[in-house]
C-alpha cells in the first residue's frame, strides 16, 4: 500500500500529547504539563526550529510551536486586501485575517473577518431606497416600518468603536476537535461603526412591560437554496439591547458597510459573539420570552452549564447561552516567525478586549510563562472598544523564543495559557496568543 502522509496539524489534531513523542520525543509531566526533551530530541527540534531554545525546559507538553501553528494559505475576494484574509469556509464563505493585519487602532474593513450561515444577498440586488426594517413582535406596543433614510433621519446618529468577535475564534486549538469552522486568531475586529441607537428606535415603538429579549432577521438565504428557511434569527436580553453602544449601523469607518459584513444595514452588540450582530437586517423582533430563533438554540452558541471532560457528551438542558465574551489577546507586530538582532530592544505590540468589561492588566512573557512582564495598557476609545497594548523586551541569548500575550480583565480574569475548557461547539478559546521570534 502506498504511504500515507500527514501534515503537522493534523497530527497535532489527532492526538497533541502523542504528536509530541512521534515527532521530538518529548514526554509529558502529568503534574506541570511541561514536554521533557531528550538531548535528541531537543537537537531535532532546534533543527527544524532554525534556532537553540533557551528556555525549551518550560515548554508545555502538547502544544505546536508558533512558527509552525498560523501558517494558512491567503485567498481573495472583492474589497477585501489581497493576501491579508484566509479562507476557513468556503459554502458558506467563511474567513479571518492573518494576525499582523490587524494592527490598525481601528479595524479596516478590508482585514474585517467574513462569518456567513447562510449566502449573501447580492449587492448589485439591493435598491437601497426601498430597503426597509420592520420592528414587530408580542412585546411591541407600536409595530413599525422603517427606510434606511427615515433611520438616518428620524434619530440621531451616533459612531462608537465596538470589537466585534466570532463566538467560535480559536476553535481550531481545541481537542478533541470541535464541529464548526475552524477559525485560528482572526475573527475579530474593532471598526467605528455609524448608525441609531437600537433602543431609540424600539422606544419610539413601545415597549411592554413584559418585554424580555430581541432577535432579528436579515436578508441571506440558506444553502438549501429554500427561501422559506430562516438561516439564523437570534437576540440578545433587552438591557443588552438598550445599551447605548447597540447600534443599527450603516457604515464603518465612514464608509458604506462591505456587503459580506452586513451591508446596507446591521445591527451592533459588542462585547458579545458577532453571531448576535445580525447582518443584512430586515427586521426585529421584541419577545416576552428568550428568543427562539434558528442557532438560538440547541448547541449552537451555547457552552456547558458546569465544567465538563473532554469529549464528554452534554445534554441540550444542560447548555447555557453565550454573553459576556471572555477576556482575550492578540500580537499584531511583529508577526510570527520574525527575526531578532540580540542585543537590541525588540518591540512588541497588539490589542486586548473583554467583552462587557474593560482590560486592566497586560504581560507578556519569553519563557513559556514563568515570568511575566507589564506591558504598557492604554484605555479604550470608548466603551467595547478594545484596547493598545506595548512592550519592549530584551532577549538574554541567541536562539529560537516565543512571545506569549496575556491579558487580565477588571474582575480580575486573566487569560489561560493553554486552551481553556473543552465545549462540545469550540466557543470561547481565549488561550494566550504567542508569536515565534528567532533571536540571532
Amino acid at each position: 500500500m502506498k504511504k500515507m502522509e500527514r501534515g503537522i496539524h493534523e497530527l497535532y489534531d489527532e492526538d497533541p500529547v502523542k504528536a509530541d513523542l512521534e515527532l521530538w520525543g518529548r514526554t509529558a509531566d502529568p503534574v506541570t504539563r511541561r514536554g521533557f526533551l531528550k538531548k535528541s530530541g531537543l537537537a531535532t527540534l532546534g533543527a527544524f526550529l532554525g534556532a537553540h531554545i533557551p528556555f525549551s525546559d518550560l515548554m508545555p507538553a502538547g502544544l505546536i510551536p508558533a512558527s509552525l501553528a498560523y501558517a494558512a494559505e491567503p485567498f481573495e475576494i472583492p474589497g477585501k486586501a489581497t493576501g491579508a484574509l484566509t479562507i476557513i469556509n468556503d459554502r458558506p464563505l467563511n474567513a479571518e485575517a492573518l494576525p499582523h493585519f490587524l494592527d490598525d487602532d481601528v479595524t479596516p474593513q478590508k482585514y474585517l473577518f467574513i462569518r456567513n450561515n447562510g449566502i449573501a444577498p447580492k449587492q448589485s440586488a439591493i435598491d437601497l431606497k426601498a430597503w426597509t426594517l420592520s420592528i414587530e413582535g408580542e412585546s411591541i406596543v407600536k409595530p413599525a416600518t422603517f427606510t434606511i433614510d427615515e433611520l438616518k433621519t428620524k434619530f440621531k446618529n451616533y459612531t462608537y468603536q465596538i470589537q466585534i468577535e466570532c463566538g467560535g475564534n480559536g476553535r481550531s486549538e481545541y481537542y478533541p476537535p470541535a464541529k464548526g469552522n475552524q477559525w485560528t486568531l482572526g475573527a475579530i475586529g474593532c471598526p467605528e461603526w455609524t448608525g441609531v441607537r437600537l433602543r431609540d428606535v424600539l422606544n419610539s415603538c413601545g415597549l411592554k412591560e413584559d418585554a424580555v429579549y430581541t432577535g432579528y432577521y436579515g436578508a441571506d438565504t440558506h444553502i438549501s437554496g429554500n427561501p422559506d428557511k430562516v438561516v439564523i434569527s437570534r437576540g440578545a436580553p433587552i438591557e443588552k439591547a438598550m445599551e447605548k453602544e447597540s447600534l443599527i449601523a450603516w457604515a464603518a469607518n465612514g464608509e458604506d458597510l462591505h456587503i459580506m459584513n452586513g451591508y446596507p444595514l446591521r445591527l451592533i452588540t459588542g462585547g458579545w459573539p458577532a453571531s448576535t450582530s445580525g447582518k443584512w437586517l430586515k427586521k426585529i423582533v421584541v419577545r416576552n420570552k428568550i428568543h427562539d430563533g434558528p442557532k438560538m438554540t440547541g448547541y449552537s452558541y451555547r457552552v456547558p452549564c458546569a465544567p465538563v471532560a473532554a469529549g464528554e457528551k452534554v445534554a441540550k438542558k444542560d447548555m447555557c447561552i453565550i454573553e459576556s465574551m471572555p477576556v482575550k489577546s492578540l500580537i499584531t507586530y511583529p508577526k510570527n516567525g520574525i527575526k531578532a538582532k540580540h542585543g537590541q530592544p525588540f518591540l512588541v505590540r497588539g490589542h486586548a478586549w473583554a467583552g462587557d468589561l474593560k482590560v486592566k492588566k497586560m504581560h507578556v512573557s519569553i519563557d513559556y510563562g514563568a515570568t511575566w512582564m507589564k506591558c504598557d495598557l492604554k484605555g479604550p476609545r470608548n466603551r467595547l472598544a478594545w484596547q493598545r497594548w506595548n512592550a519592549e523586551i530584551m532577549f538574554p541569548q541567541k536562539g529560537y523564543y516565543e512571545v506569549w500575550a496575556r491579558a487580565t480583565d477588571a474582575d480580575g480574569k486573566a487569560q489561560p495559557m493553554v486552551v481553556p475548557g473543552w465545549n462540545p461547539k469550540g466557543y470561547l478559546n481565549n488561550a494566550c496568543h504567542r508569536i515565534a521570534v528567532r533571536v540571532v
